[in-house]
């Protein structure tokens, strides 16, 4: 393990590593494969190549072995019963000029062929740091929180939104129905959902005209435009012209499924707009689920930070999901958290959200820089969509005034149907 600090720039990845070899040995082998390609001394590789480009291991801390893999690797079974797979937490430091404002590369550099190493049997990102002047080579959030409050003319409290149900087969016409009834109630914020995006049913383009009359219509009475995130997604080509018809159209949000259009799609997506945009995570839970495989949120949201979504999807607690609920607010947390001098994400709650849960995530955040939605929770009050809206709403008042659900409730209906329908639900 080098301890001593190069005397170059460098960037830090932290894992979690689970080996069939002793945990110093595997941290030298990922360190080797990460930059010069072999923990092995080979011709032509000479001190000062080292010097200058070998990623070096800063920091071990071991953890308790275990005796069986986490995951499988035909490696370690042609080399017979391995006894025990160590485990710990490592940090390696890279040289900067390895990778420069890259993002593909950093990728490849943080996550990429380590996690095929056959002594791993377990491995996870869990952070990243890094320089600020070395961060701000790469394009960061264009608007962030306060650019999407500016945006939207919404200061001081959460954005109240929901998600166009159902997911799919409303027509644009349907569509812009929905649109109506939601801005009729104040809305704050409304999203197409990720599996919508210009299907031959409701194409892309009819959508935009349909619901972009609808919102400027409820501008007009309230003094604010709501924002709708037009899903965008596809390729490059598609999303700059989608974008570029929102803006012309008086939009004020673009949405992208970040995992599949990929980190270098969002980058030139950034580089181009002039619009916030709203990354949607699905997928995450094939690269985070296995507690020993893929990457925390912690990492995964400073690479997206880096690349410039200005929201990011954090899943809600008590919800459908598989996450648990300290796991949703540390992801939360980590949007907010500083980060080499860039810009915060705004944190965006949903799936089975409601009313009951804004004191929970105001206790834990102690902010209101988040995106709050309920499809079912708006929709689905027995009172209507203005209810559904209102009862969110309250909940929220009740949480940054310190006064409980039940007590508030007294004196504002909306709140008191909601929690009578859904707190058995």
């Amino acid at each position: 393990m080098q301890n001593k600090k190069a005397d170059r720039p460098e960037f830090t990845a932290r894992y979690f590593i689970e080996s069939s070899v002793p945990v110093e040995k595997a941290a030298e082998i990922i360190a080797g494969e990460q930059s010069s390609g072999t923990f092995m001394s080979l011709p032509g590789e000479t001190d000062a190549l080292k010097d200058r480009s070998r990623a070096r291991v800063t920091r071990i801390d071991t953890l308790p072995p275990v005796l069986e893999p986490s995951l499988r690797s035909a490696f370690v079974e042609r080399r017979g019963p391995a006894g025990v797979f160590h485990r710990a937490e490592i940090e390696i430091a890279f040289p900067i000029a390895n990778v420069g404002p890259n993002m593909p590369a950093l990728l490849a550099t943080v996550a990429g062929n380590l996690f095929e190493l056959g002594e791993m049997t377990g491995l996870k990102l869990l952070d990243l740091d890094m320089p600020s002047t070395y961060a701000h080579q790469f394009p960061g959030p264009k608007f962030g929180i306060e650019g999407t409050r500016q945006k939207a003319g919404i200061q001081g409290r959460p954005f109240i939104g929901t998600i166009i149900k159902p997911s799919i087969g409303l027509s644009a016409a349907e569509t812009a129905e929905m649109v109506d009834a939601l801005c009729a109630a104040d809305i704050d914020f409304i999203k197409d959902d990720e599996l919508l995006a210009n299907p031959t049913y409701a194409p892309f383009n009819e959508r935009l005209q349909a619901v972009m009359p609808v919102l400027k219509r409820h501008a007009d009475r309230l003094g604010r435009m709501p924002m709708y995130a037009f899903n965008i997604s596809g390729s490059i080509d598609d999303m700059l012209r989608r974008h570029d018809a929102v803006l012309a159209a008086g939009g004020t949000c673009v949405m992208v499924s970040a995992n599949w259009v990929g980190f270098a799609g969002v980058e030139h997506l950034r580089q181009h707009t002039e619009l916030p945009i709203h990354g949607h995570r699905n997928g995450w839970g094939a690269f985070s689920r296995h507690p020993q495989l893929g990457f925390s949120f912690a990492a995964y949201q400073k690479l997206w930070r880096l690349t410039g979504v200005d929201h990011l999807h954090v899943n809600g607690i008590r919800s459908k999901f598989s996450e648990s609920d300290d796991s949703v607010i540390a992801s939360a947390r980590s949007c907010l958290a500083p980060f080499a001098g860039v810009t915060p994400l705004m944190p965006v709650f949903s799936s089975g959200q409601w009313a009951s849960q804004a004191p929970d995530l105001y206790a834990k955040l102690k902010s209101t820089d988040l995106m709050h939605l309920a499809g079912g929770g708006i929709l689905g009050h027995p009172d209507g969509i203005a209810a559904g809206v209102q009862s969110m709403r309250e909940g929220w008042e009740a949480a940054v005034s310190g006064v409980s659900l039940d007590a508030y409730a007294k004196t504002h209906p909306a709140l008191q149907k909601a929690l009578i329908k859904f707190s058995h639900t």
